[in-house]
């Protein structure tokens, strides 16, 4: 049955492209808005963490829908449901860009993740089921690039489309590429029929219910939390309880029904136990670093969207040149905790350097070489972690398992933003009042400095009272860029020490016993 859905020619050729398309569409566009946030906080008069939430409400639909999408193929059929995603996706990026308030775009990026978390995990399974067995491993580094190249495409896109036109474009962007690939769908992509479809009574109506206002509380919670101050709001106390309780049922909903929406025994598996982890850990790091280093470079050293977005460039380029050579090394039998463990060394390596090189006018070039290192990490923590996930699973498991660590890749990404935020605005506040301490106004260097400053006023043709002010006005402002300088390099530091502390762990994981090869084709949702 499995060879059934194989091709051949050029039949394959326009599937794979298809399939790619759509991943691209819906890894870019996690990553293409992080470069116009600062564009659309003016447009739609938001605050900083409102426009956050274009991001968040993305992740919340896409982590939702992930673990659902392999029953949601059964049930309607893999052509139907892909190509009903692609629609879904297209019509809500064309709402996107014509959102008139923050509150309407962030709904409508909601339903956008919604359709696009499907698009990521079927077309792998459509590029690895269009492929021969023995090719199967070709097609995984396809799509393996598409999914490591898609970050870090969307901010140089979005940066150029941002500079050029306006932040709209962002979204109508998808409009061509999404009906051409509904359209190929259509004409190309075969159903299996090894499915059965679920009678409606059947369904794990509560499980889906029970997943979403768990996932959903969680994010809210990591979203909103630092602006309501924590537990001190009931708001936030409301949505933990929730998602607590939500958790609990849940866990006890999916054990006990016949039919689960997530297949929770899986996780009995030590290694996808640890995998799973990882990922969550992986997501962290991934998601966000490629959201601090755009954020810094705009806001401090006030870069335009392009210029940040292109720095990222060689750092994907380095992963891509990485992922086949990871790929022939496992091939070989070369072991995956050593990778995985060289690979969070290299990530500590390069946020450390962050850490050493953050500074209120870092140059372009000192960039340059960190995000290098960057890339070389990354490349070894992907494949491998997934494939070290899935090494001890059979059968339909693996599908299962590559669904778990999907979303916790995921929940790792919105945790990390969320933490970076939150952090970030703690620390800068803390630097400050720090910094001011030691601004004494009868010390003679700062006295020089506010004259110096006043002196340059005036000879604008300022009034010396409206000159003194200013002068006064520019050294608040400085300070406050050093505290937010001083509050970016904790955070790569602490980044650093997260992936530092993860090794002995990585190590500990038992090695497969048997010596057959792993089909990674199912590994990589």
């Amino acid at each position: 049955m499995q060879d059934s859905l194989v091709e051949y020619g050029a039949r394959r050729v326009i599937i794979t492209i298809t399939a790619i398309l759509c991943a691209l569409l819906e890894i870019v566009d996690s990553t293409i808005v992080n470069v116009a946030l600062n564009e659309m906080k003016g447009n739609l008069g938001a605050t900083l963490s409102e426009v956050g939430w274009v991001i968040t409400a993305y992740a919340i639909g896409n982590v939702i829908i992930v673990p659902m999408t392999s029953w949601l193929s059964q049930q309607f059929g893999r052509r139907n449901y892909f190509a009903a995603s692609i629609i879904i996706f297209t019509i809500f990026s064309f709402l996107c860009g014509n959102a008139t308030n923050i509150w309407e775009l962030v709904f409508f990026r909601l339903m956008q993740g919604i359709g696009g978390g499907a698009l990521l995990v079927t077309s792998q399974t459509i590029i690895t089921e269009s492929y021969p067995i023995e090719k199967r491993s070709m097609a995984q580094a396809i799509y393996g690039l598409g999914v490591i190249i898609g970050p870090t495409l969307g901010p140089p896109l979005g940066g150029y489309i941002v500079d050029n036109f306006s932040w709209p474009y962002i979204f109508y962007i998808n409009i061509p590429i999404g009906i051409a690939a509904t359209l190929m769908t259509l004409q190309f992509v075969r159903s299996p029929k090894y499915a059965e479809k679920r009678k409606v009574s059947d369904v794990d109506w509560l499980g889906i219910a029970l997943l979403a206002v768990t996932v959903g509380s969680l994010q809210f919670i990591l979203e909103r939390g630092h602006e309501e101050d924590w537990f001190a709001s009931g708001m936030i106390v409301a949505f933990t309880v929730a998602a607590v309780l939500g958790f609990i049922l849940f866990l006890w909903r999916e054990l006990t029904f016949k039919y689960p929406i997530v297949e929770l025994r899986v996780l009995k598996n030590s290694n996808l136990r640890i995998g799973t982890m990882m990922s969550f850990v992986l997501g962290f790091g991934l998601y966000g670093s490629t959201f601090i280093v755009p954020l810094y470079t705009q806001s401090i050293l006030g870069w335009t969207a392009l210029q940040s977005g292109a720095l990222m460039i060689p750092a994907a380029l380095t992963t891509a040149f990485m992922m086949p050579i990871i790929g022939r090394l496992l091939s070989k039998g070369a072991k995956q905790q050593i990778l995985v463990s060289l690979g969070l060394f290299i990530f500590f390596i390069y946020s450390f350097w962050g850490y050493k090189i953050l500074t209120p006018d870092t140059s372009k070039e000192a960039f340059f070489w960190m995000l290098i290192v960057r890339g070389a990490g990354l490349g070894l923590l992907f494949i491998p972690i997934t494939s070290l996930s899935l090494s001890t699973l059979k059968g339909q498991e693996i599908g299962q398992g590559a669904a778990f660590t999907g979303m916790m890749r995921q929940l790792g990404g919105s945790f990390g933003i969320a933490a970076i935020t939150t952090f970030i605005a703690n620390a800068s506040q803390k630097y400050r009042v720090n910094l001011i301490t030691h601004l004494d106004s009868t010390d003679f260097e700062v006295q020089q400095r506010i004259n110096t400053l006043k002196a340059s006023f005036i000879s604008k043709g300022m009034t010396p009272d409206a000159a003194l002010n200013a002068a006064y006005k520019m050294l608040d402002l400085s300070v406050t860029k050093q505290a937010t300088v001083l509050s970016y390099m904790d955070v790569f530091l602490y980044l650093g020490v997260i992936f530092l502390i993860c090794i002995p762990f990585i190590l500990f994981i038992k090695e497969r016993k048997s010596k057959e090869k792993i089909d990674l084709s199912e590994a990589m949702h």
